[in-house]
């Protein structure tokens, strides 16, 4: 295996101008025309990224995650799927994936997410909208609006 190079992507359909960069994995998922990936990015199956978009480094993007198109995911962003995460049911043995429910997530068009943000699954985040670095995100994210903080409230009108 060559230093630099190591790429899981898997079942995937990539659209015109893809640009994926090294140590990322990527599988069963679909992303749109001109998006550029960058480095140690996770992207799960059913995972759909518009066209237009940037995903920066070390950004975790599960199962049940739907993002538009002309999209920033900052640096580190981390979505949740899983409602009620445990790792073992109540008799102990491991959960398998029929143990679980993914709970949906929509990044709508134009929308920008700061590094460091965590987004808990169930939430829109409206056309155009952004959120602070580090903020947390558990509620709908108006269009328009700027969210920051823990848990991430309306803090003004987004410019763009």
């Amino acid at each position: 295996m060559a230093e630099g190079t190591t790429k899981v992507i898997e079942n995937c359909r990539l659209g015109k101008n893809v640009t994926i960069r090294d140590f990322v994995n990527i599988f069963g998922c679909e992303i749109g025309d001109n998006t550029k990936v960058g480095c140690f990015v996770e992207i799960q199956k059913t995972v759909r990224i518009g066209k237009n978009c940037k995903i920066e480094p070390f950004a975790f993007i599960p199962t049940g995650v739907t993002i538009g198109d002309g999209v920033f995911i900052g640096p580190h962003v981390v979505f949740t799927n899983d409602k009620k995460p445990r790792a073992a049911n109540p008799d102990g043995n491991i959960k398998s994936g029929a143990d679980w429910k993914v709970t949906e997530t929509v990044v709508e068009d134009g929308a920008a997410i700061g590094a460091n943000a965590t987004i808990v699954c169930g939430v829109r985040i409206g056309k155009r909208a952004v959120v602070g670095a580090g903020a947390v995100v558990t509620k709908d994210v108006p269009a328009g609006k700027i969210v920051v903080g823990c848990p991430a409230k309306v803090a003004g009108e987004a410019e763009f």
